[in-house]
């Protein structure tokens, strides 16, 4: 139901080559607004107030031994979560808590994004609206067996009208092929959406990028739903979701991925976002899907896995202009620039046939991905027609070719290079990533901040007997996205965005990526399993294997 990117990164620059500081969010208290939905998935990183580090961590450390209003079973749920994930080992004391949260991060999660007795605050454990909700409940037993909550229902029994709105407002069907509705979309998201704390940088969707995502094959044009204003036809809230082949462990569902969930800033008290998401699971139960996944920054009722943001720094001078990262005390600009310079060009561009995917390239590129998202505990199934559409459909306007690297193109959205061998011409790798720019609020030299992030990637290293024990793997990931930061920078990106998902943490420390203390949580929707393992190994599998979802 929110984007996995984030709004506002700071201090993500290592101190030291590897070594990154890390601060919590802010303590202000937020204004009355509706935070029932997780309509603002804003993972942030971490302030350059160093000084206030302690204070602050002790601060919500207080608030988890009882004191600042806290229930009491609160504090027996963030227990309860250290120990199934098995954060910390040797007991569930506060004692073991309180060391856990300060050297692990996990108080984002646990508060909600930003605070217990701070912004966002939610008491879950009397979460009303996810309460009434075919999801696991917080504090509930980790599930022995997979399965649905709720059994699937036959058309009859399901209710057949849209549910009822306040005053004022009614339904609409959002058609994005429609250039006129797509702008209204895009006006809506861009001025309401995805906003850090401090309110310095909010997502910017393109139009092709909203195209691109909400239109995939198979795409139902009634699960873009959308709220207006009865008497001037205003669009004044949404939320979508596209259908998905989802493999949970052993299990294939046919399901959705719900996402953008945006209501209008003035109408947040009206309490539209929980209206918003019965409708769009009605919408989704007529055509027999029963199942969803979604993610957010907040803490809802109840993650099955938590995946951390990891920043590269491309373009230092203007990220440390804007505050999105600043400049160590032990370190001058010059040598921050330096320690962050890329490569002019891709290093697997002569030696191995690195190029742009082309539309012959589906199959290969479909298998491969086929195989090895296989690895991973949580991933989506693709087609070759949503191979062709993830990968290839936003690739912009203009040609290609052997120097279609060194410039983005009008309109692009994702990028997509495959590797491919020059006698047998097999496609051995490929990687790609997608472009979310964010508007900077407030700033009179630069207006966006353009990021990547990280999209999916393959190779047929992995397959390799003993790669990932004798670093093979962790070697060829380090070329492969090693490249992909050479071409972001070359299409003039600030910055590189990435999940501790997938084998991400095979490689991001080594090629510089700076810990955020932004976390993301995925969620699924009538569905039990098992925790999976994310920012953090659990049950005998790494770290990042649990996930191999990649949420736009």
């Amino acid at each position: 139901m929110a984007p996995s990117g984030k709004a506002k990164e700071k201090d993500v620059v290592p101190e030291e080559p590897e070594q990154v500081d890390h601060d919590s969010g802010s303590d202000e208290e937020d204004e009355e607004i509706d935070h029932t939905l997780p309509e603002a998935s804003t993972p942030s990183t971490s302030s350059n107030k160093k000084k206030k580090k302690r204070s602050k961590a002790l601060k919500a450390l207080n608030s988890l031994r009882g004191k600042d209003n806290i229930p009491q079973e609160l504090v027996k749920v963030v227990l309860d979560k250290v120990n199934a994930e098995k954060a910390v080992p040797g007991g569930t004391d506060e004692a073991t808590v309180r060391q856990a949260l300060e050297q692990m991060k996990l108080k984002d999660v646990l508060q909600g994004k930003a605070g217990v007795g701070g912004k966002n605050k939610k008491d879950v454990g009397t979460h009303k609206f996810w309460g009434t909700q075919p999801v696991p409940q917080i504090g509930e037993d980790a599930p022995t067996a997979d399965g649905y909550i709720e059994p699937s229902k036959p058309p009859e029994e399901l209710r057949q009208d849209p549910y009822p709105l306040p005053k004022d407002f009614e339904w609409a069907t959002l058609d994005l092929a429609d250039e006129v509705q797509l702008r209204e979309l895009w006006d809506l998201l861009s001025a309401n959406y995805v906003e850090d704390d401090d309110a310095s940088f909010r997502f910017q969707y393109s139009a092709e990028f909203l195209r691109w995502a909400m239109q995939p094959p198979g795409y139902i044009k009634e699960w873009h739903v959308a709220v207006r204003v009865a008497s001037n036809k205003k669009l004044v809230a949404f939320v979508s979701a596209v259908p998905i082949s989802l493999r949970v462990r052993e299990n294939l569902l046919r399901a959705s991925e719900v996402n953008f969930l945006c209501v209008h800033k003035k109408l947040r008290s009206k309490r539209l976002a929980p209206v918003l998401i019965k409708e769009v699971t009605r919408q989704c139960n007529l055509k027999g899907v029963f199942q969803a996944l979604y993610t957010a920054g907040v803490l809802l009722p109840t993650p099955v896995s938590t995946c951390r943001y990891n920043h590269r720094c491309l373009n230092i001078p203007k990220l440390v202009n804007v505050r999105f990262t600043h400049v160590p005390s032990n370190m001058t600009l010059a040598r921050m620039i330096r320690i962050h310079k890329v490569p002019d060009r891709p290093r697997l561009l002569d030696r191995d046939g690195l190029r742009e995917m082309e539309e012959k390239d589906v199959s290969q590129v479909t298998d491969l991905y086929a195989r090895y998202m296989k690895r991973f505990g949580m991933y989506l199934e693709f087609t070759e027609d949503e191979v062709r559409h993830q990968f290839l459909s936003g690739r912009g306007e203009g040609p290609g070719g052997k120097d279609s690297w060194k410039n983005a193109r009008p309109g692009q959205v994702v990028w997509t290079y495959v590797v491919e061998n020059p006698t047998t011409h097999k496609i051995t790798d490929f990687f790609s990533f997608y472009s979310l720019p964010s508007t900077i609020i407030g700033q009179p030299k630069h207006d966006v901040l353009n990021a990547a992030y990280l999209y999916y990637y393959a190779t047929e290293t992995a397959f390799e007997e003993g790669a990932e024990d004798n670093g093979k793997l962790k070697r060829r990931l380090e070329d492969l996205i090693g490249d992909a930061l050479i071409v972001a920078d070359q299409a003039k990106f600030d910055v590189f965005n990435g999940l501790s998902l997938m084998d991400n943490v095979h490689f991001l420390q080594d090629l510089k990526f700076g810990l955020g203390d932004g976390l993301l949580n995925f969620y699924l929707f009538n569905w039990r399993t098992a925790p999976l393992a994310g920012v953090q190994s659990l049950d005998g599998v790494p770290a990042g294997k649990g996930i191999g979802v990649v949420m736009l």
